[in-house]
């Protein structure tokens, strides 16, 4: 029997306990879980206009201000879905099953111009600690950083525009502070992890002002 890969298990475990409070523990236990095969995208949004997301038959979402990335949606691997950006729809596309996916849009928010960025590569598979990934999605800074403020102990290696980059973490919170070349953004500070819980981190601006933002992943709730 196949099972939903563990990231895919996480994400759905926290979206879960959070229904929890509203629907009770009955609806958790028996909420609908996606089939193996299923895949998971996101869309990402590094610059300052708002962009409305729609993917596939998921709600649409506006991505502004410290929102970078949409929730993750549900589709069915290997199978033909549409993203559409501000009303416009892109052409059918496909992702690999049991797949994380955040697709950036590289040319004037033009839904047919997606790049699409493997969220699964480097993930964490240990349930005891909280997931990290850093987006460098800075066009003109060939190598964004991120570290620990205000020692600079660097959580990953430079990451290249239009690339991630993935850690596990024990569970703790502190100050990070981004950065391109000599210039640094200002601090953000993480959030106290659950385990299992995944945040992401994105590097937007440009390399004379970047900037660091963060937000916790969540996936859209699934309907058979």
């Amino acid at each position: 029997m196949k099972h939903l890969p563990p990231l895919a298990l996480s994400l759905l475990a926290l979206a879960l306990a959070s229904s929890a409070h509203a629907e009770g523990a009955f609806a958790q236990l028996y909420a609908a879980r996606p089939p193996a095969g299923s895949s998971f995208v996101r869309v990402l949004n590094p610059h300052a206009e708002p962009l409305r997301v729609k993917i596939g038959n998921g709600p649409e979402q506006t991505l502004t201000g410290n929102t970078v990335a949409s929730s993750y949606a549900i589709v069915k691997g290997q199978t033909d879905f549409t993203v559409t950006l501000n009303g416009r729809a892109g052409p059918p596309m496909k992702v690999a099953p049991d797949s994380f996916t955040s697709l950036l849009p590289t040319a004037s928010n033009d839904p047919a111009q997606l790049k699409a960025l493997d969220d699964s590569a480097g993930a964490t598979q240990d349930a005891l600690k909280a997931g990290l990934r850093f987006y460098n999605l800075s066009s003109d800074c060939t190598a964004g950083k991120v570290g620990i403020s205000p020692a600079g102990t660097p959580l990953f290696a430079p990451v290249a525009y239009g690339a991630s980059a993935a850690r596990a973490i024990n569970p703790v919170k502190a100050t990070l502070v981004g950065s391109c070349g000599a210039v640094n953004t200002a601090t953000l500070d993480l959030p106290a992890l659950q385990p299992g819980e995944h945040f992401s981190m994105f590097l937007t601006g440009s390399a004379a002002k970047p900037a660091l933002k963060g937000q916790r992943s969540a996936t859209d709730g699934y309907k058979p």
